[in-house]
């Protein structure tokens, strides 16, 4: 579960995370899509880039 909002600055994030994944699957760079979506910090922009999903990790039974 990616976390609702920026640990260092509070900016909300959250919103961002479907668009950035799908996009980012589909072949486009990283970087441009964080630019394109507005995160232009690099603590907002860690916090999609070393995101892992590990709730199908924890939750073998769902």
């Amino acid at each position: 579960m990616i976390p609702v909002r920026c640990f260092t600055c509070g900016k909300i994030i959250s919103l961002a995370w479907e668009e950035y994944r799908e996009r980012v699957e589909g072949g486009e760079d990283a970087g441009t899509v964080l630019t394109d979506l507005g995160l232009h910090r690099y603590c907002c922009r860690r916090m999609l880039l070393t995101h892992k999903e590990l709730v199908k990790d924890l939750n073998p039974y769902q």
